[in-house]
């Protein structure tokens, strides 16, 4: 029987008609409002230099281009762990290029630091080669730095990697804007994410890749506010965890057998998951993971067979 083949849909490009933003001759024209002149100010008392305050092309927001001291910019708190080997490799390559041409977003807190939500391989690197300024885009509006997930393009993220920048998001957001989770929902992304980042503060070696799809069919935001979503959160990631040690059980009974396979975590998950064989359907989150929790306490390592695990795939063991 032939594979299937699988054809990816192109996004339907804008007719000339339908366009929008502003046009070239548009991007710098008008009055800057009050904010942004004020922003102007506070970037040159704290050392900076701006060099233009233009409008996004997009949608027309205003935003100032600045030299900024590198000192004075810092990745925001909710960030992912920065890869020093990123680091080396975005050193090496300005060093050899001698230029800069890559400028970060900021927005300036009121201490007259700079949250870069994007930029921290590239802060790493510029102070690894002694740069003093920093070439920045300052936006006026400081949630854009809560942002994360939607413009943090610079590296590609893993689940460890988004669990812990949207729970670290998640925490910060909860002292300064207290609303509904599902109210932050593009800032967030992904609702597992928010359970898992949880697990991963707690363990450090905890595999998030096998349950991700189990959760992405039983999660969903949460109503409550973000400081009680929290509590919640917490009572997911101690069940999860709880599956985790019994899953981590069967796995050891798979390898007093003789199985050896990165995979044999994914394998005993996708066994366990009782959604497995219901393409598309929900459920609920307690009543799913106390059944996987069962099932990973009655798992009969003796009954599998090699070939089983031979043709298991999935996210191996982090």
């Amino acid at each position: 029987m032939p594979a299937k083949t699988t054809t990816k849909r192109k996004r339907k490009q804008a007719s000339p008609a339908s366009s929008r933003g502003l046009k070239a001759t548009e991007i710098s024209g008008g009055a800057p409002p009050v904010a942004v002149e004020r922003l102007r100010e506070a970037i040159e008392t704290d050392g900076g230099s701006v060099l233009a305050v233009y409008r996004d092309p997009l949608g027309g927001h205003w935003q100032a281009l600045a030299a900024l001291p590198l000192e004075r910019v810092e990745p925001t708190p909710y960030q992912r762990d920065l890869s020093e080997s990123h680091v080396a490799r975005l050193a090496d390559a300005m060093a050899k290029l001698d230029r800069f041409l890559d400028p970060v977003i900021t927005v300036r807190t009121d201490d007259g630091k700079y949250w870069t939500p994007n930029g921290y391989h590239r802060l790493g690197a510029l102070r690894q080669l002694g740069a003093r300024t920093i070439m920045a885009l300052v936006v006026p509006e400081r949630d854009v730095a809560h942002r994360i997930l939607v413009l943090n393009t610079e590296k590609a993220h893993n689940v460890r990697e988004k669990a812990l920048e949207v729970t670290r998001l998640e925490h910060g957001l909860a002292e300064l804007d207290d609303r509904p989770e599902k109210e932050f929902a593009t800032e967030f992304e992904d609702p597992a994410l928010l359970t898992l980042g949880l697990c991963y503060q707690r363990n450090g070696r905890f595999s998030g890749g096998v349950y991700h799809s189990v959760l992405k069919r039983i999660e969903g935001f949460l109503s409550q506010k973000l400081s009680q979503a929290l509590e919640r959160r917490r009572e997911r990631a101690a069940r999860l965890l709880e599956l985790d040690e019994a899953v981590a059980q069967a796995v050891a009974g798979l390898k007093a057998r003789g199985f050896q396979s990165p995979y044999l975590k994914a394998f005993v998950v996708a066994r366990l998951n009782p959604l497995r064989f219901k393409r598309g359907a929900k459920a609920e989150f307690d009543e799913t993971i106390d059944k996987m929790i069962a099932g990973a306490k009655k798992f009969d390592a003796g009954k599998v067979k090699a070939d089983q695990v031979a043709s298991a795939g999935g996210p191996p063991e982090e």
